[in-house]
């Protein structure tokens, strides 16, 4: 037998341990429930915090849980479209609003964010809004992920960062830790303002009243308050004469929340508004 030795013996032998190394595993991909990028305002990670305290605690999905007078886990419904939902008001839970609003709640200290899915998308406290055509990339943790349409959104989220988010997701689940699903109806994303909302504030009232893309009946309806609602107004204009219950007006206001407008019949105040600028000055 040949036989090597000396310096080339070694470097061959070097040679064989690296060849037939086994490779590396691949890395565990990570589900825990934290906040997996950095960017978040201190209310956010408060808000991840909570949130991830419910995952941690393995609290189940209940349909309408957590819309309790306060904040919190409740009991849930049986939802008539879903079989799985029949054990919900057995389960003291969250569905996915639910945990949006309590988390934060205890990251702010109030209930600012009381609603479904819809309204808390629409909420006058967003500090920013991203479409779907921008993907995850604007993100940070402690943002707000929906699905659906502008007339239905029916779902929302807390993004941790690196394409997770914790999500309460439907009936014989627990709360988890999900990839995002950027298909499947994803709509865009919030950032919330847990600080003093600028811009003019102002009530809606009625139910069902439609917001317009733009200033006339005729136009597509873009989302309707389903009872009075706290609404940022941008500005005002006069546009399409409406007559409804009593009242005839000819301004209407754009609401920058929901990129459309509403006549100023169903907003609580004077025919023009006061302190609002007329669009386009």
């Amino acid at each position: 037998m040949l036989r090597r030795s000396g310096p080339i013996g070694t470097l061959i032998a070097l040679l064989a341990v690296l060849l037939w190394a086994p490779a590396p595993a691949a890395a565990a991909a990570d589900d825990s429930c934290r906040i997996l990028a950095p960017g978040a305002s201190a209310a956010a990670e408060r808000a991840v915090a909570a949130a991830c305290e419910q995952v941690a605690a393995d609290v189940w999905y209940t349909w309408g849980g957590g819309h309790g007078p306060e904040p919190g886990a409740t009991y849930g419904q049986v939802d008539p479209d879903d079989p799985a939902s029949e054990h919900d008001p057995e389960r003291l839970g969250f569905d996915c609003s639910g945990l949006v609003r309590y988390a934060y709640a205890r990251a702010t200290g109030s209930d600012i964010l009381n609603g479904v899915a819809s309204a808390q998308y629409y909420t006058h406290r967003a500090a920013g809004r991203f479409t779907a055509a921008q993907g995850l990339a604007p993100l940070v943790p402690g943002d707000l992920l929906v699905w659906g349409t502008p007339r239905h959104l029916h779902h929302i989220a807390i993004y941790l960062g690196a394409g997770k988010m914790a999500e309460a997701r439907q009936s014989g689940t627990k709360l988890m830790v999900s990839d995002v699903r950027l298909g499947s109806g994803y709509h865009g994303a919030i950032r919330v303002n847990p600080g003093p909302v600028e811009g003019p504030l102002f009530r809606t009232w009625g139910t069902g009243v439609w917001t317009k893309a733009e200033p006339k009946l005729s136009a597509a309806r873009v989302y309707a308050f389903p009872g009075p609602t706290t609404i940022r107004v941008g500005c005002q204009k006069h546009a399409e004469k409406v007559t409804s219950d009593g009242y005839t007006n000819d301004v209407w206001s754009y609401l920058p929340d929901y990129d459309a407008w509403m006549t100023n019949i169903y907003i609580q105040g004077p025919a023009w508004l006061d302190g609002v600028p007329a669009c386009g000055t």
